[in-house]
């Protein structure tokens, strides 16, 4: 959806004789059915007087197309302004404009992040870079759009930020390599210069929209390349090789996807524990369903799996055009019903009912994702909701399923290859912990390597010393303690001075990538960005949202950090459902731990600030 197209021209005649902005909001409000909010308005006005000044000049060819606001196929995001013709060599080309009203903005530490004003009610908020934003889209473009990659069309994506006037900041050499894919304007006249310069570059002759209309209408499938690519990726790469049930659940699944026709929606819900190679399953999928041409994508609530998987496939850290078939669970509100020909939802269990930052968006991710694609195929571990928000469920799905009336399958996952391949410790953590009675009340040692700590700087010395060997060694957390560090770089969050121990919360420098980032083993993690990863050595601080009472081990919703959101509202319901709402609370501190203390394929280190809950541990273990 492209909402305003016109030629160089008639945008200037817009922009100057009448009022953009109204023109504009008309058509969103005849292309949406809803009326732009007021910041949007003012931003078109203030940015695309900006834009109709550099282009009012004679090097710019007056039929050269213009479009504002292009919604960039199946995501909901949407391009600033694009402008279309063709270079001196007669190739379509394609400008890609990001618009920034940003007066200020600081660096942060994350890759191709910066701190800034967004609109709305965040205040300074961390984001994308504008470059990198531009660039990402003419990923997106170059992956997906097949007008553009069957056209061999050329694309230069930029950012004018029109208002910004600080050096330092956006060409921080932080940001060298995004700036280099796209380049970024600011407030001026050399500025203005340069970016008319830019434009020249690649669009010197105008070509009255056409390529506009042709991407606008043209199909949305992986190019060949992309889908070749992730396959070379995939080969020979050892961490994803297919064992036993995995391979039979992986052809089910995608002769199910394959066979989904429109009007006849299938689905397949994958159950499995802990580590019986869901992920593993889910990503071969993904390149299985792209490889055939289909219109497929890895689906995840949580954006550590999604970065970590497309990370150890490309094998670097830098977001690149892989990073386009990974999507978050939020990301079809407003999706048209069938646009993708498969999803594959990994983590289905955290799947929440609204998106968005506040929540506010969508009515209920299960639906929104089954509604989206002709066939879903949902992993999923009821054992692993970890929120008051997870409702993604076996339960729930099945629920929507019928909704939709669609063909559903029941698939599992049995075979063990995390905790040294220990069904043994897997059936021990379960009872231990209270999850469901089996009959391993007593853990055999030859098992698997628990070990239990008495100090936690001891056990995190020995995590940073496993590290070595391969960067699979990691100390993760109950979120027992507030993210200070977040506001304040030099606090400390997890402090324990008994023991001189004292770290910080991950998810500073290193973002999503916190696992497997070089230099954060001396950080602590928690269940948001581990949860679905696996590490060779995990070491689990239990807080005090455990304790032993009466000889029993119980959940301690108080002992949960105020910064906590997988118990928000706790309060609030214990006061109307009180019965409810503390055994969903109790569940899902039991399902934490069961998590946090199955991320480990070779051992799992322990160290429990009650010593009572040690105790009660050790008394368990042969």
């Amino acid at each position: 959806m492209i909402v305003y197209q016109s030629t160089k021209s008639g945008f200037i005649r817009d922009t100057f004789d009448h009022a953009i902005e109204a023109i504009i909001s008309d058509a969103w409000l005849k292309r949406t059915g809803r009326y732009a909010p007021h910041a949007e308005v003012q931003a078109w006005q203030n940015s695309l007087e900006s834009m109709a000044m550099v282009l009012d000049h004679p090097d710019i060819e007056d039929d050269v197309g213009i479009g504002v606001e292009f919604g960039i196929p199946q995501t909901a995001k949407r391009m600033d302004f694009l402008l279309t013709g063709r270079d001196e060599s007669g190739r379509d080309r394609l400008v890609i404009v990001e618009l920034k009203q940003w007066s200020d903005a600081k660096v942060s530490e994350k890759d191709g992040i910066i701190i800034a004003r967004r609109g709305g009610r965040s205040g300074e908020i961390e984001g994308p870079h504008p470059s990198y934003q531009a660039w990402s889209y003419a990923a997106l473009l170059e992956g997906f759009s097949e007008a553009v990659y069957e056209g061999n069309v050329g694309l230069g994506p930029c950012a004018y930020l029109h208002n910004f006037r600080q050096k330092g900041v956006l060409d921080d050499p932080r940001y060298a390599e995004y700036l280099k894919l796209a380049p970024v304007f600011l407030r001026g006249g050399e500025e203005k210069a340069k970016l008319r310069a830019f434009i020249r570059q690649h669009v010197r002759h105008g070509d009255k929209g056409e390529l506009l209309y042709r991407i606008e209408n043209g199909r949305i499938r992986p190019s060949k390349m992309l889908a070749d690519s992730l396959a070379s990726m995939l080969k020979g790469n050892r961490e994803f090789v297919l064992v036993d049930d995995q391979k039979l659940v992986f052809e089910t699944a995608l002769e199910l996807a394959t066979k989904a026709q429109a009007g006849k929606k299938r689905i397949a819900i994958v159950r499995g524990g802990p580590g019986t190679g869901k992920s593993v399953v889910a990503i071969n999928l993904l390149s299985a369903l792209t490889s055939r041409g289909l219109n497929a994508r890895y689906v995840s609530k949580n954006a550590a799996p999604r970065a970590v998987y497309a990370a150890r496939l490309t094998g670097h850290l830098q977001p690149g055009r892989i990073h386009n078939l990974f999507s978050g669970s939020g990301a079809f509100t407003s999706t048209e019903p069938d646009t993708f020909d498969c999803l594959v939802v990994d983590e289905a269990h955290r799947l929440n009912e609204g998106s968005g930052r506040y929540g506010n968006l969508g009515e209920h991710q299960v639906k929104e994702v089954i509604a989206a694609s002709r066939s879903t195929i949902f992993f999923v571990d009821d054992d692993q909701v970890v929120t008051f928000k997870d409702v993604g469920h076996s339960g729930e799905i099945e629920r929507w399923a019928k909704e939709f009336d669609a063909e559903v399958i029941h698939l599992e996952l049995a075979s063990q290859f995390r905790c040294n391949g220990s069904d043994g410790y897997l059936a021990w953590l379960d009872n231990t912990l209270g999850i469901r009675e089996t009959a391993s009340t007593l853990l055999d040692p030859k098992e698997f390597n628990l070990r239990l700590f008495d100090s936690p700087a001891e056990m995190h010395a020995e995590i940073e010393r496993l590290n070595k060997v391969a960067n699979r060694a990691r100390v993760v957390a109950g979120y027992c303690w507030n993210w200070v560090s977040k506001r304040n770089p030099d606090a400390w969050d997890i402090e324990i001075p008994e023991f001189g121990y004292r770290r910080q919360w991950n998810l500073t420098s290193d973002g999503s990538l916190w696992l497997v980032a070089p230099t954060s083993v001396k950080e602590v993690g928690c269940i948001h960005t581990c949860q679905g990863l696996e590490l060779d050595y995990v070491g689990v601080i239990i807080g005090p949202d455990l304790a032993v009472r009466d000889g029993q081990l119980v959940a301690v919703p108080q002992g949960r950090a105020t910064s906590d959101h997988s118990l928000r509202g706790y309060k609030t319901l214990m006061s109307t459902e009180p019965e409810r709402t503390r055994e969903r609370a109790d569940r899902i501190i039991r399902n934490t731990y069961r998590t946090l203390m199955t991320r480990g394929m070779k051992g799992c280190f322990v160290y429990c600030t009650d010593p009572a809950v040690r105790d009660y541990l050790a008394n368990r273990i042969g």
